[in-house]
């Protein structure tokens, strides 16, 4: 109890001294939020962060105009925990969604969460999504229930029917087991619009998304508003529209990439046509890493280790970039840690709006987004949880992976199909990732009291909410919101 209530009051008293050497914001208007989160996208995925074989020209203007996050993570490296986390500003186990929700789970995103959408709402921004959402497809977990005020796009992951491995593989007779895979829908705020989406709608989903955003830019220009743009893509299959097919030489992932960066062209332009610019900060980032299993359809993670479905660097750090003409320095990096979670009690304070009441696990970033001299992380140490089970923590330079098995493509797929998985196992494993990004040399037996340390903090991590690795449950954990089957009383 003595050690939980120490690390509650030292990460209390970073979240205090962050909050007061935050800088002004302007109270006339408080800022436009812009949030482009890419699905799938490798950390080396876009120029500035080491693309080879296509350009991505706007996002390495947002990137010269703004600042590169090189140490930014997304929470788990798997789609609906990690979209649970960005828009709660909590860890996926702390508010109970885990893994990649399935179509007509009975579980989705509590209705006592408070989302970014509903914070920045209470203060009178216009909300929209376009894109993919992943967090509960019945009526009650919908975007619109949880603070948006419109929406567009799939309810989940566009490979989970009729493109999904388990279906296409069936052989023609098993039309009965065909039957029971649900249909992939496009919906408008809680109306379907399409009840089953065909590879030629797929192709047309990133065009479909940018054309909405930038609707909902101009009907709201003159008010707050917060446009949140999850694309659907780089995950598999891969689609992409005429406009950008064959355009460039790394194939059909780079065709798409490619395109996704046009989106976010045409969102600046918006910006700029409504002279919102100095108004508007713009974040770009992914859900998590590649997913290595498809080959040349996946993206790189390099020089990191593994990519999606780990909890190596390579399938939970993400490329990030972000933009605030006049607040952000442009052209700058930053290395320190920070991540998804952060983005709700950041954007929280500079949109004047009060942190919700309930535990949260991100925190204000903003001396790092404007350079302040000497910001730190206000992260004492960062799990990385795989499902309930916590596979490593990082505290500074320093990365302890307790003993775990991960999966590994041996061989990975090709042309769009996906490859084999095999089990591989690491034990008890330290990484200085200052000098070892790779996660390749063990330096456990040489600083055994970094070690005892990072242990130490872990034990404060299982108190607080639980690891299956050690049958531990914790403390602080939220139930995920529920439904009853249909036809159920």
């Amino acid at each position: 109890m003595l050690r939980f209530f120490l690390l509650g009051l030292a990460v209390g008293l970073a979240g205090w001294a962050g909050r007061a050497a935050v800088q002004s914001v302007p109270a006339a208007r408080p800022p436009n939020i812009v949030i482009v989160f890419a699905d799938d996208l490798g950390y080396a995925d876009i120029g500035s962060f080491g693309a080879r074989d296509y350009r991505t020209p706007h996002l390495d203007r947002l990137a010269r105009e703004g600042m590169r996050f090189t140490s930014f993570y997304a929470a788990q490296a798997v789609c609906s925990a990690s979209r649970a986390a960005l828009l709660t500003g909590c860890f996926p186990n702390r508010i109970g969604i885990q893994g990649a929700l399935s179509p007509g789970a009975r579980v989705g995103l509590h209705a006592d969460e408070v989302t970014l959408a509903e914070l920045l709402r209470a203060r009178g921004y216009a909300t929209g999504i376009f894109g993919k959402w992943h967090l509960g497809d019945a009526p009650e977990f919908l975007p619109t229930r949880h603070g948006f005020d419109e929406y567009f796009g799939l309810p989940y992951s566009n490979d989970m029917w009729p493109f999904h491995p388990d279906y296409v593989n069936l052989p023609p007779d098993a039309a009965e087991r065909k039957r029971a895979f649900p249909d992939l829908p496009l919906i408008e705020n809680e109306k379907v619009v399409n009840a089953r989406v065909t590879a030629a709608d797929q192709r047309q989903l990133t065009t479909w998304y940018t054309e909405r955003a930038v609707r909902f830019i101009e009907r709201h220009h003159t008010r707050p508003f917060f446009l949140y743009v999850p694309h659907s893509m780089p995950h598999v299959p891969l689609f992409v529209s005429d406009k950008f097919a064959g355009k460039t030489r790394r194939g059909l992932y780079g065709d798409v990439i490619a395109e996704i960066d046009w989106s976010v062209g045409e969102i600046l332009k918006a910006l700029k046509r409504h002279r919102l610019d100095d108004h508007t900060l713009v974040i770009f980032t992914s859900d998590n890493g590649p997913w290595l299993l498809y080959g040349d359809h996946a993206g790189s993670a390099r020089p990191l280790r593994e990519g999606k479905a780990t909890m190596f660097d390579g399938g939970v750090r993400v490329p990030c970039i972000m933009r605030w003409p006049k607040r952000i320095p442009a052209g700058r990096a930053c290395a320190e840690i920070a991540g998804t979670i952060d983005l709700l009690p950041t954007i929280a304070r500079l949109a004047g709006a009060p942190l919700p009441e309930r535990r949260l696990d991100g925190r204000d970033i903003w001396p790092l987004m404007t350079g302040q001299p000497d910001a730190t992380t206000p992260h004492e140490s960062w799990p990385f949880y795989w499902g309930n089970a916590l596979h490593a923590i990082r505290s500074g330079r320093w990365k302890l992976h307790f003993p775990h098995s991960y999966p590994q493509p041996n061989p990975p797929g090709s042309g769009g199909q996906p490859g084999k998985y095999a089990t591989r196992d690491i034990g008890l494993e330290l990484f200085d990732l200052e000098r070892d990004v790779a996660e390749s040399r063990n330096v456990a037996a040489e600083f055994p009291e970094v070690v005892a340390r990072l242990q130490q903090l872990a034990e404060l991590w299982r108190d607080d909410l639980g690891d299956a690795l050690v049958n531990r449950q914790g403390r602080n954990s939220r139930p995920a919101g529920r439904v009853a089957p249909p036809g159920t009383p």
